[in-house]
């Protein structure tokens, strides 16, 4: 099978807006959540994780166009420019993909300008012709929260075949009214920070965030990891909730473990999805108990950025490979006393170790999940 390697990466969220900035706020416990009271958004105080003023004001500075871009779009772009920066080698346009993982685009603007305009693969085609790689049709993943996963291991199988020798892939979701309202109309948002895994977890933070990776086959000087393997399943249990047993997750999991050619043993790190709700994280307790992984240090970084949706799993993953790179474990954020039916080794501090292969999870409405596997290069 042909290796393929993560060879530069951007996060941007209300931590920052570099992927450096977000390892430095994970060494110091440093979370981006915060408490808003904005009735453009929401009645009552909320806690989320926003993008900042001054922060939109560098993105805004650096993405000019000659037509207008939405505030979705020209996240997005700022992210992937950062990241194309941060490589050592030119991705040429003839052998490049861009791939879009996102739930919601620009539903900001629903009932205010043409409904076109809120179409996907309208600015999925005007992201990357901005950033100069239209000589592909681009790619637009859109399945729940595990879009982000989901989108790597699509830029994975397509690199693999050798259609592609380089692949963009970004994430993104804006914080919004519409999706604030979705999830408090569940009862599923947290009064305060969130809390995955632990005991008094009361539901999620969201979150906002446009995160870059971008993949290879051809690597030249700088590989930060590699991205062995990729497998999906689903619940066919509920339109909103998991499964009850875990082991439609454990089916995925399981399916990467044995495509990376490696057992459960051989993980030294699980990045969970994590939501701090009820259901997910025990259903994902169970999953993780079902593959014998219940003593390898697990984490959530949602108490970090809160939930980012289309994001979340191309943020984490860009975490993963900065824990890769330093060999250091991702404390969770919020975890005091473990609040799942099945014991799980929740990191809560960061701990040097050594690290060559890391499991990432994702579950999302409609009972998808996609799992996983990334190596030291």
């Amino acid at each position: 099978m042909i290796p393929v390697y993560a060879i530069g990466s951007n996060v941007t969220s209300s931590l920052g807006l570099s992927t450096a900035e977000h390892w430095n706020a994970v060494i110091h416990g440093k979370t981006g959540i915060a408490c808003y009271e904005d009735l453009s958004l929401g009645a009552t105080p909320f806690w989320a994780a926003k993008i900042n003023p001054s922060q939109w004001q560098v993105i805004q500075s650096q993405v000019k166009s000659n037509i207008s871009l939405t505030p979705f779009e020209q996240l997005s772009i700022y992210s992937a420019k950062q990241a194309i920066q941060e490589c050592d080698q030119k991705l040429m346009p003839e052998d490049t993909l861009v791939i879009l993982s996102t739930t919601k685009g620009n539903i900001e603007l629903l009932g205010l300008t043409e409904d076109t305009r809120l179409l996907l693969h309208t600015s999925a085609a005007i992201i990357s012709n901005e950033l100069g790689f239209s000589k592909h049709k681009p790619v637009v993943i859109s399945q729940a929260c595990v879009s982000g996963v989901l989108s790597l291991t699509y830029a994975l199988r397509l690199l693999q075949s050798g259609k592609y020798k380089h692949a963009i892939v970004i994430g993104c979701d804006r914080f919004t009214k519409f999706v604030l309202s979705g999830f408090q109309s569940f009862q599923a948002i947290a009064d305060e920070p969130c809390r995955p895994f632990d005991l008094n977890r009361k539901g999620i933070n969201l979150g906002e965030s446009a995160s870059t990776i971008i993949l290879t086959t051809k690597p030249e000087e700088q590989v930060l990891a590699r991205l062995c393997s990729g497998a999906t399943s689903n619940d066919a249990n509920h339109i909103s909730g998991p499964s009850r047993t875990g082991e439609e997750l454990a089916l995925a999991i399981n399916s990467t473990l044995q495509q990376a050619g490696i057992t459960s043993g051989k993980v030294d790190m699980v990045s969970a999805h994590g939501t701090a709700t009820p259901y997910n994280d025990e259903m994902e307790s169970k999953a993780f108990g079902l593959c014998g992984l219940t003593n390898i240090p697990v984490h959530s970084f949602k108490g970090y950025t809160g939930h980012t949706l289309g994001a979340a799993g191309i943020l984490e993953s860009a975490m993963i490979i900065e824990s890769i790179r330093h060999q250091q474990l991702i404390p969770s954020l919020g975890f005091e006393k473990i609040g799942v039916p099945v014991e799980l080794n929740v990191t809560t501090k960061v701990e040097s170790a050594a690290i060559n292969y890391v499991l990432k999870t994702a579950s999302g409405f409609g009972g998808c999940n996609a799992t996983s596997v990334w190596a030291k290069p």
